[in-house]
């Protein structure tokens, strides 16, 4: 993890001529690189495909419930966001290999076009059948948008400043937490939930044209690749029935859904193992390599914080007494928190300090949900706020140097698929996570809870189990670096 240390170009041609760029002496790892015109164009390209990712899960949010009292179909509302995520996550596993088969550019290309195409479907819409078409093909798009744009990390690059694009792509997540749902409810209201939807055209053509300027159009020579569409099907299937696990109605339906979920995600992966043309990098998920330690890592973070995402807010309105706006604002907190602190710690020099970094941020997600936890249950705002604060810094602190540890961990030659994983994982951890806190919230009686001292006492049980995620995700991080050393 040494900033002088060449990461070599998954793609075939130099780091320095990645961009199509003359070469240049090495940068030095200044913010203010980003912004110089050697990188300016490229940051930009890398941030707007976070943007359309982050804007667009907020935006729809903000407005699908308006756009269901007008064309119906109240009852897919919870596909919407189903569909997208699965779509969105076996399009992100594929992506590695469609880039090594077309090359980054086209597939880019085409997957900003399939993303225009579903948001033009969804805003267009006459019946929720439509939006839910429209999502699906969001989905796809992002997911490969996301995947690819991590990709290119490496190949745009020095090792240097990968720190600092996260801490860029950290700040749009931030932007998008706060100004995605005043934009799009003012949007909404000043004129009409479709137009909502057409704020992501501008951005996907600006995206459209820096990748057709700066994103080197070579596919790697060799035999043709075999499209893994067994492996995607079983991943699809069990992805599908994890998130849907909560609305069976019983526990036992809950359980068996879990069950069967569980079984054909761990069949995809068997699969791919022996595969010629593997979606996963080699040794993925291993308990005795970096690799497989960061990447159970950067799963289980995000699982666990999935739990704030679905009923912090929840708790902020119906235990608290706060108005959506204020407890809005509130759960934005953790976006903030990630945000500054990425940009506060992009600047660690040693390689001693980044790993610090790794292992100290799971670890003070452990004590941020065990923080939240108390503060539901003792219904303390000041405690409930600092928790917030913890698990955003958890995550600011060690995902950027997390990521450029796992790319320098894998071979030269996998070093794309490790790239594209990251942000797939991501997703997958946060809709799992998600479909296990509705469980857990469930199962606990949170729909019948009758009376506010019952609400807490299922919502403090149900952010207590986050822990279950947080501590073996804080014990794989300080492994992986221990291994690494």
């Amino acid at each position: 993890m040494h900033p002088e240390t060449e990461v070599p170009n998954v793609a075939g041609s130099p780091s320095a001529t990645a961009s199509g760029l003359a070469p240049e002496k090495e940068a030095s790892g200044r913010w203010a690189e980003l912004l110089a015109p050697r990188y300016l164009a490229a940051t930009t390209m890398l941030c707007m495909g976070v943007a359309l990712y982050a804007f667009n899960g907020f935006l729809v949010s903000t407005v699908l419930p308006t756009a269901v009292g007008e064309i119906g179909g109240a009852e897919l509302l919870p596909w919407s966001m189903t569909l997208y995520l699965v779509a969105s996550i076996v399009a992100g596993a594929s992506a590695a290999l469609l880039k090594q088969r077309y090359g980054a550019r086209t597939v880019l290309f085409a997957a900003a076009l399939l993303f225009l195409a579903g948001t033009l479907a969804a805003a267009f819409a006459s019946d929720m059948n439509s939006v839910l078409f429209g999502r699906i093909c969001q989905g796809i798009g992002e997911g490969i948008i996301a995947a690819i744009c991590y990709a290119l990390i490496p190949e745009m690059f020095p090792p240097a400043l990968v720190p600092k694009v996260f801490g860029a792509e950290a700040s749009v997540w931030a932007i998008a937490a706060f100004g995605g749902p005043v934009l799009a409810g003012s949007l909404t209201e000043a004129f009409s939930w479709r137009v909502a939807f057409l704020v992501n055209a501008p951005l996907i053509a600006l995206f459209l044209l820096l990748a057709l300027i700066l994103v080197p159009s070579g596919r790697e020579a060799g035999r043709r690749l075999q499209f893994p569409t067994l492996r995607l099907t079983l991943l699809s299937a069990g992805l599908v029935a994890m998130l849907v696990a909560g609305l069976a109605g019983s526990v036992v339906a809950t359980t068996g859904m879990i069950g069967g979920a569980m079984v054909l995600v761990l069949g995809a992966v068997r699969l791919d193992r022996g595969a010629e043309d593997s979606i996963l990098p080699q040794g993925a998920f291993s308990t005795r390599s970096p690799l497989g330690l960061g990447l159970w890592v950067i799963l289980l973070m995000p699982l666990s914080q999935a739990t704030s995402s679905v009923y912090l807010v929840y708790s902020l309105q119906y235990l608290f007494g706060y108005r959506p706006t204020l407890a809005g604002a509130l759960g934005a907190l953790m976006a903030i928190s990630w945000s500054l602190t990425a940009i506060g710690v992009a600047n660690l020099r040693t390689e001693r300090s980044r790993q610090t970094a790794i292992w100290l941020g799971p670890l003070l997600l452990v004590l941020g949900f065990a923080a939240l936890a108390g503060a539901i249950g003792a219904v303390n705002i000041a405690m409930l706020a600092v928790a917030q604060v913890a698990i955003g810094a958890a995550f600011g602190l060690s995902w950027g140097y997390l990521s450029q540890m796992l790319m320098e961990a894998t071979p030269g030659h996998e070093r794309d698929k490790t790239s594209a994983l990251l942000p797939t994982l991501q997703s997958a951890g946060f809709a799992l996570g998600a479909a296990l806190a509705g469980i857990s919230a469930n199962g606990a009686g949170l729909a019948l809870a009758q009376s506010t001292e019952a609400m807490r006492g299922v919502l403090t049980l149900t952010f207590a189990i986050a822990l279950v995620w947080a501590i073996p995700a804080s014990l794989a991080a300080r492994r992986a670096v221990t291994l690494m050393r």
